[in-house]
């Protein structure tokens, strides 16, 4: 199941948002400095660099300690939304967000989680394949946290989409109870929902770079605000879970045109990039 609402207007004022997107300023001026989310005033995550030509990035800082749930909405979330609007999630959570425009998507994911420089890893797998290492510490990018890997797809012979659903905290600060009660609960056919906001950045190697797969990798991450338990039941069973995820085009590193096309390749089948196609 995928469904796309109409955008929307959402949010609080920046100042009083518990979350928020910041530019870091430098402390030599020269233009902005680290892209980073924000909770509670804490910087949570760096996130990629806003030249375009650097790698796809999502690194969890020290002070990512939390998740936002909503006691309000837990009932309504336990079960599968039928629609992006259904039980007032989507108000319920846009109080906690910046102003600005949001795009809803309703999505069904298997998520698979991955461990950074193990097998399925992308920062040591498709991303090395196209920047290489980084040259100063002589390793690949490291996101400082487990994810979750849920989807990808050919977008054009040129480029091709990666989609994250990123922990606030890594799965080792779940209960292990609550995450047997979703297990037990996915067992008896029921696919509870997930809240995340999301970004959507398209990277792009420069020319010239001493890489063997150059190609446009677009990164659709999905911070997860609510449902860390049953991220991780989905995973540990393998069965799906329910993701209502609020694109913000405004906090993304991706063109107006390139954010248009979302829709239609979130419905295209799976498929895995081969190297050089």
């Amino acid at each position: 199941m995928t469904d796309f609402g109409e955008p929307r207007t959402l949010g609080v004022p920046a100042s009083t948002a518990r979350l928020r997107f910041e530019a870091e300023k430098r402390e030599s001026g020269g233009g902005p400095g680290r892209r980073l989310l924000v909770v509670d005033g804490e910087p949570a995550f760096e996130l990629s660099f806003w030249c375009g030509s650097c790698p796809l990035l999502f690194r969890r800082l020290q002070s990512a300690r939390q998740t936002l749930s909503l006691e309000s909405v837990q009932e309504v979330l336990t079960g599968t939304l039928s629609d992006p609007d259904d039980g007032g999630v989507i108000d319920a959570f846009g109080a906690l967000l910046p102003e600005g425009e949001y795009l809803p998507m309703l999505l069904r994911v298997e998520p698979r989680l991955v461990i950074p420089g193990k097998e399925g890893d992308y920062f040591s797998g498709e991303q090395v394949a196209s920047w290489g290492i980084d040259q100063f510490w002589g390793l690949p990018e490291y996101p400082h946290t487990p994810y979750y890997r849920t989807f990808e797809t050919r977008v054009d012979a040129s480029a091709h989409l990666y989609e994250f659903v990123v922990p606030m905290v890594p799965p080792t600060w779940n209960t292990r109870e609550r995450v047997e009660e979703y297990a037990e609960l996915m067992g008896r056919g029921t696919v509870p929902t997930a809240v995340a906001i999301s970004t959507l950045d398209v990277c792009e190697p420069s020319m010239g770079m001493p890489d063997d797969d150059q190609y446009r990798h677009w990164g659709l991450t999905h911070f997860l605000l609510d449902g860390h338990h049953k991220l991780e039941a989905a995973a540990t069973t393998g069965r799906p879970v329910q993701l209502l995820s609020l694109l913000t085009p405004g906090e993304s590193l991706a063109e107006s045109a390139e954010g248009a096309r979302l829709p239609a390749l979130r419905t295209q089948p799976p498929s895995a990039r081969v190297s050089g196609t």
